[in-house]
């Protein structure tokens, strides 16, 4: 379905009924990475709705010069549109960033925070930088691009052929544009609500650091971190079952 936003509309992919999942993918992708979490979330009585951000699966195109804030906008249009009330927010890598600004502009939307893949505090190495920019030169041959996205998406003996395709070049400089702009404190500290950090241990973009970084400034209290084996930043391909287990666990907590 088509959501309108803020001067344009955004595709999401609804399914399953009960309480409201949003997704929000990581950087110039698509909502359908996670087809296999909202289906697990629809098992587990949820409602999970996968957004692509604009420029991606009919969406309005990509728009140069937006903020952080405003792709948080998006998802709040997206989370009002299917709910009445505060709802569950869940970003990955990139995504992340955009769930947690939400939850610091809107805490009454915010009923949890669930981050995939989660940087923000400890820069990954400069080759690993280079290697996902390259990604998205899509006109690259396949052997090359596929060593990048092996680098800094999977981890050892995964395929990363699966992430072969889906990869957004226009929507990742909308969203890499804006990344660095405003400081953590106004967008990273995710509001007031209650968060899960799930990340790979082999993850050389989103380095482990990161979850800890996090839990240590915000206080064990609020920050939950899992630490998954032989998982990279794409993580959903890698370790499905693992990250539908801890977030539906982790969801159930809030509701009880």
């Amino acid at each position: 379905m088509l959501v309108a936003v803020n001067g344009g509309r955004v595709e999401v992919r609804v399914r399953g009924s009960g309480d409201l999942v949003v997704l929000v993918p990581s950087l110039g992708r698509g909502g359908g990475d996670f087809d296999a979490l909202a289906a697990d979330l629809e098992a587990a009585g949820y409602r999970a709705a996968a957004m692509s951000p604009r420029g991606i699966d009919g969406g309005s195109p990509a728009v140069p010069g937006l903020a952080l804030h405003d792709f948080a906008a998006d998802v709040a249009c997206v989370a009002g549109a299917l709910s009445d009330g505060p709802v569950h927010l869940v970003g990955h890598a990139f995504g992340n960033r955009i769930v947690r600004c939400l939850a610091s502009d809107r805490p009454d939307l915010a009923r949890s925070v669930t981050l995939v893949a989660a940087g923000g505090q400890v820069p990954s190495d400069p080759e690993t930088h280079a290697a996902l920019m390259r990604i998205f030169e899509l006109d690259r041959p396949d052997e090359e691009r596929l060593a990048d996205i092996r680098h800094a998406f999977f981890a050892p003996g995964h395929d990363p052929s699966v992430w072969l395709d889906g990869w957004y070049p226009e929507t990742k400089e909308m969203q890499w544009s804006v990344r660095d702009r405003i400081p953590f404190d106004e967008w990273g500290r995710a509001g007031t609500a209650p968060v899960l950090v799930i990340q790979g241990l082999d993850d050389p973009l989103s380095v482990p650091a990161n979850g800890y970084a996090l839990r240590d400034r915000l206080g064990a209290d609020r920050v939950r971190v899992v630490d998954v084996p032989n998982a990279s930043h794409a993580m959903l391909p890698e370790q499905p079952a693992i990250i539908a287990r801890e977030l539906i666990a982790f969801l159930r907590e809030q509701s009880g």
